[in-house]
């Protein structure tokens, strides 16, 4: 598959699936990004509830790594698109549901983490927030990400040892609100979105975006400063 097709929607009554599927690891390149959050502009017009989902055995493997090697102005535009991602997440006025299929790594963690409820599924699968073990300091919007939702000491080990969590782990660390068989996933991720949509929805709306608002803030102060950050480690390595 190429970027341009590897993000599908489908609406379904008031439920709109998001599917990530590029046949192999679901890198999250510029393109990808783009269509993601197109894709949620178009949910959004649908007045809809989201499921985000990804292939058989991987939600996503994060930023796309041969984007990043080449560094320049295609690796700071995915950089900025994927660091806007959770914001826009945790903003939408709608339930948001992501099933999580297996691996998930990086960015595609801090993407997971910006909904309002996870399901991941069973099986040989790590979650990981990785970047201290490949060489990177964790980006503050990353650092959020994961302290809006981990427990504390998972939180600690998550940035600073880059633990690789088993579905069971990261259900009690908080990476998810309950795991399934992997062939339930889809079915239960989308049963949890129609049940959602029973609730008020300017109550819902209003209440997650009151209790998000300084998280939400500082996701946009964080963001111009992980680009810096970024900036700058590319032109030391390049001397």
């Amino acid at each position: 598959m190429t970027p341009e097709n590897t993000v599908s929607y489908n609406l379904d009554g008031r439920v709109a699936t998001i599917r990530i599927d590029d046949g192999k690891r679901n890198a999250l390149p510029p393109q990808v990004i783009k269509d993601i959050y197109a894709a949620i502009d178009r949910a959004e017009a649908d007045r809809a509830a989201i499921v985000i989902t990804g292939r058989a055995g991987v939600l996503s493997a994060g930023f796309d790594l041969n984007v990043m090697k080449r560094g320049g102005s295609e690796a700071l535009k995915m950089l900025s698109l994927g660091y806007g991602l959770p914001a826009r997440i945790l903003a939408y006025p709608h339930p948001v549901v992501i099933a999580c299929n297996g691996h998930c790594f990086a960015m595609g963690v801090f993407m997971m983490l910006s909904a309002d409820y996870v399901i991941g599924s069973r099986g040989e699968f790590r979650i990981s927030a990785n970047e201290v073990a490949i060489g990177l300091t964790m980006p503050r919007v990353a650092a959020a990400m994961l302290k809006h939702r981990l427990a504390p000491a998972a939180y600690q080990r998550a940035v600073t040892l880059s633990e690789a969590f088993s579905p069971e782990a990261a259900l009690n660390a908080g990476f998810f609100d309950e795991i399934v068989e992997t062939n339930t996933l889809h079915s239960s991720a989308t049963e949890c979105a129609e049940r959602f949509l029973g609730l008020d929805n300017r109550a819902h709306r209003v209440s997650k975006r009151r209790i998000r608002k300084r998280l939400i803030r500082q996701l946009r102060i964080d963001r111009p400063l992980d680009l810096w950050d970024a900036l700058m480690t590319g032109l030391r390595r390049m001397r």
